[in-house]
């Protein structure tokens, strides 16, 4: 649309600006009285029943996170009565998710232009803040959703990432708890609560509270990489295996995947299969002096003596003063002499 068929709109109360189409205001007054004039100028009512039968449609598309279906029925909505707030709301939300971030904006701020007290628009309008970067102005906006929607266990969430970004990570601890007193089973809330436990090395909690999300979504793979980490730092490698396989099949070139799943194996003395890990980590980052390293501790303790010096000798080569390289090379050497030694006798 041309530059000059569009106009800033300001509602003085809430000081919300929104560039429209210049005919937006007038088009939604004329909509409040009417959804079609046919030739014989009776005014045809809008269908309530309908339009609440779609926005209840585009409501629980928005809780099954089918978005394209959301949005489907909440441009119907909007059809059948251009002046519902709530429909633009809904148009918004499922925009937002879809990635559409700049329609998402002009249908929300319209929205709010009709009702600025509208719950849904302020949890959009905070959530495509925070997504665009604005983190002050996000907190701003999520903290309204809060008061209007206390219950909303979305408005919280969104209050703790523009808290979280804004590095006031108790006062988001805060929020994400109670987003979760809201919908305990709130699957992005238990993962943004677990990344600030994980900063704040309260492992025991995050493994908790993962286990929780996998509950919910079993594949997931960033519960599943918190979980791991969690185990890692306890220390806890007999359910390790089974979370670092799952991570190693969902994410094949993750480093962090392999080398979670070989370490995982090596803690539980599981040497055979640790270096079939070992060999995929090395595909995906050869040049790796510590993992070359970890493969040459592996192989000692397998008793191929001559495998773990090679490795070692190749871990010197990318690093010359790698102390735990060149303890396994002084080993190898000596036990591969024993049996020199022991042949000969």
């Amino acid at each position: 649309m041309d530059r000059e068929h569009r106009v800033a709109a300001l509602d003085e109360e809430t000081h919300i600006v929104s560039i429209a189409p210049k005919d937006f205001q007038t088009g939604v007054k004329e909509a409040n009285i009417m959804n079609d004039i046919n030739g014989n100028n009776e005014k045809q009512p809008v269908q309530h029943a309908d339009v609440t039968a779609l926005l209840e449609l585009a409501l629980s598309m928005d809780k099954a996170g089918a978005y394209e279906d959301m949005l489907i029925s909440a441009q119907k909505a909007i059809e059948l009565n251009p002046g519902s707030a709530l429909a633009l709301a809904c148009k918004a939300r499922a925009l937002q998710k879809l990635e559409r971030l700049s329609e998402a904006t002009i249908a929300n701020d319209q929205a709010l232009l009709l009702d600025t007290n509208l719950p849904l628009a302020w949890i959009n309008r905070g959530g495509l803040q925070i997504i665009q970067g604005r983190f002050p102005e996000g907190f701003r906006s999520s903290v309204r959703a809060t008061e209007l929607a206390p219950q909303d266990a979305r408005a919280w969430a969104n209050r703790g990432m523009a808290l979280l970004n804004l590095n006031n990570r108790l006062d988001a601890l805060a929020a994400m708890n109670q987003s979760l007193e809201c919908d305990p089973d709130f699957l992005f809330a238990l993962q943004m609560k677990g990344e600030i436990l994980r900063h704040y090395g309260r492992m025991h909690e995050l493994a908790q509270t993962m286990r929780h999300a996998l509950e919910l979504a079993p594949g997931d793979i960033t519960s599943l990489s918190l979980l791991a980490l969690a185990y890692r730092a306890l220390e806890e490698y007999e359910e390790l295996p089974t979370i670092t396989q799952q991570l190693t099949q969902l994410t094949p070139t993750s480093l962090f995947a392999w080398d979670s799943h070989l370490r995982a194996l090596r803690a539980l003395g599981r040497f055979a299969e640790a270096d079939a890990a070992i060999d995929r980590f090395l595909e995906l980052a050869p040049n790796d002096f510590r993992i070359w390293t970890i493969k040459a501790d592996n192989l000692y303790r397998l008793e191929r003596y001559r495998e773990a010096a090679q490795a070692s000798e190749y871990a010197l080569r990318l690093d010359t003063q790698f102390p735990p390289a060149q303890r396994i090379h002084e080993k190898a050497v000596r036990m591969i002499y024993q049996q020199k030694k022991k042949s000969q006798k």
